[in-house]
């Protein structure tokens, strides 16, 4: 089953319109490791050489920080998550 949150951080049409819990469930989900300090949210994981840092917008997450998601997500080819619900 196709993962909504991944789909729409890979079809980049609603940067704008994504939640910050689904963007953070998601990088856990791919294995991304949190660390938490004030309303900064880094996560790193092993192989991937960039920090991602992203802080909520209300309820939505910033559309530049998915951008930058995307981008990692695209670069290292993750997002192969079977049957993954966020």
């Amino acid at each position: 089953m196709a993962d909504k949150v991944l789909d729409a951080i890979l079809r980049g049409t609603s940067d704008a319109n994504i939640l910050f819990a689904g963007v953070r469930n998601l990088l856990l989900r791919l294995g991304f490791q949190e660390r938490i300090k004030g309303s900064h949210h880094i996560f790193w994981k092993d192989g991937v050489a960039e920090i991602v840092n992203l802080q909520p917008k209300g309820s939505k997450a910033k559309p530049y920080q998915v951008k930058q998601v995307r981008a990692i997500l695209l670069k290292y080819k993750l997002g192969d998550i079977p049957d993954a619900k966020v």
